[in-house]
């Protein structure tokens, strides 16, 4: 009997038809085991002996198995999805028409606070110091690369170019995979439909990458449960206060991003009343801050941009969706806290040329991240990799992710905002008059204009007839081209 069948019989017999059963999401099933995982993982360091046979066959038996499982369906998925995700976001990049005037100051200035983010969090964290008190060797022993930790700064940029991109792979050598991902993309992208068949298939098995992410997300909270409790068995009260610094680091840097860096980046470009300016995109900010999702901000943050700052729609049609796709300063900051707080958990230093790499992996992978739930603990993944850390690390961090993605996507969309407001004024689109009207009241949500994607890949290339790709199907950019007659 269907749902609306029953509710028809419902009415006649005069009751209420019974309302859907709401299921508990994603975000909250990790919440809930990494709750549990602590309590459990405590409980078990007070009162479980470590000679017991719970904690030989439950804690470092049936957790550990688990645990570990869990963390190699992450590292299966760092270089494929790397690889593909930013071939395709190179391939959009190098096309004519995002790379006219705005475009390229666009992407510079994006990318340029992105690697200031991460450079903040990273000096932020060696004063805090998160880690320090941890003694995660305990729990995971791990020799880090010397590749990774003791090249000089010249090593580090000679390395960068792969000699064998196949070995590159095999030992996931990031730098090179990033870099090699970015040249061919930039060529795909400048070929187009020369290359039909080869774009096709990277942009394919991208979103079957993506699909593959849906899968093992959805083994997240037990994967992060056992991870937990094992790690709080050993680590007891001393892991709680830890995390917490680690939060208060990010949140730090997350503040300093918005009051100093972009503060600054916006008097500089347009001298226009940073005050006034962030009473104005505020709302943005908190809609951002309760959604954590970029994408779902851009409609509010465009309307505010060309109502209440005087941005012409022509720029902030094309930076605001950008900026949802390429610029990651608040995840930048997680990542760049993360490692440092992951390092000296393990005990493992990490020389200037080992942080550079941070930086240089972090920026350069934003371009491939955009607006897909889940990426964010991968590529995070790919920036441990890139230093040789554990990814046992990953896990601490993705059960506290849900905390700190409301606080980074808030900064996200508030820099896509200042960089919108600064390529406005250098190309003569900002009406400073809509700017110092002083109504500061926010834009009417029901007024919004739907933005369902943002800008990239499909808004760049030539559309035709939808494709089997997703369940909704996708344009397929390649139809026009001939196939070859087999005779």
């Amino acid at each position: 009997m269907s749902v609306e069948n029953g509710a028809a019989k419902a009415e006649k017999a005069g009751r209420k038809a019974p309302e859907p059963k709401k299921s508990i999401n994603l975000t909250t099933w990790i919440l809930i085991s990494l709750a549990a995982g602590i309590v459990v993982g405590i409980a078990c360091s007070l009162w479980v002996p470590s000679d017991s046979p719970v904690t030989e066959y439950v804690i470092n038996g049936a957790f550990y198995v688990l645990g570990q499982w869990f963390i190699r369906l992450m590292q299966m998925l760092v270089v494929p999805l790397v690889f593909c995700s930013i071939v395709c976001g190179a391939a959009s990049m190098s096309d004519p028409k995002m790379l006219g005037k705005v475009g390229v100051g666009t992407i510079v200035l994006y990318l340029c606070t992105t690697a200031l983010a991460v450079f903040i969090a990273i000096v932020l964290a060696q004063f805090t110091n998160p880690g320090i008190g941890l003694d995660m060797s305990a729990i995971v022993s791990v020799e880090p690369k010397a590749t990774a930790t003791d090249q000089t700064m010249a090593d580090m940029l000679i390395n960068i170019i792969p000699t064998n991109i196949i070995k590159a792979m095999n030992d996931g050598t990031m730098l090179q995979i990033i870099f090699f991902a970015l040249i061919l993309g930039f060529i795909l992208g400048r070929l187009g439909k020369k290359v039909a068949t080869v774009n096709r298939f990277f942009t394919q098995f991208n979103a079957v990458m993506m699909h593959m992410i849906g899968l093992v997300l959805k083994v997240a909270p037990v994967g992060i449960f056992c991870l937990i409790a094992r790690t709080f068995s050993s680590l007891g009260i001393d892991g709680i206060l830890a995390m917490g610094k680690f939060i208060f680091t990010v949140y730090l840097g997350l503040l300093v991003q918005l009051l100093v860096v972009y503060m600054l980046l916006l008097f500089l470009f347009t001298r226009l009343n940073p005050v006034q300016f962030l009473r104005k995109v505020l709302p943005v900010m908190l809609f951002a801050f309760s959604t954590s999702s970029s994408n779902a901000t851009i409609p509010l943050n465009m309307e505010t941009l060309e109502k209440k700052i005087g941005v012409d729609p022509k720029v902030a049609s094309f930076t605001i969706p950008l900026g949802a796709t390429i610029n990651m300063d608040g995840t930048a900051i997680m990542q760049g806290a993360a490692v440092i707080f992951v390092a000296q958990a393990f005990g493992i230093e990490l020389s200037f040329a080992a942080l550079v790499t941070v930086v240089i992996t972090a920026v350069t992978a934003s371009i491939g991240t955009a607006g897909v739930p889940g990426v964010g603990t991968i590529m995070l993944a790919m920036v441990f990799e890139s230093v040789g850390l554990p990814a046992e690390g990953v896990a601490m961090i993705m059960g506290i992710d849900r905390l700190l993605d409301m606080g980074r996507t808030a900064i996200n969309v508030t820099g896509d905002a200042v960089v919108t407001t600064c390529m406005a004024r250098a190309t003569g689109m900002l009406d400073e008059g809509v700017f110092k009207n002083h109504d500061y009241e926010a834009v009417s949500e029901k007024d919004l204009v739907e933005f369902e994607e943002p800008a990239g890949y499909e808004d760049f290339t030539a559309h035709g007839d939808p494709t089997e790709i997703g369940e909704g199907g996708a344009p397929d950019k390649f139809a026009d081209i001939e196939e070859p007659v087999v005779k």
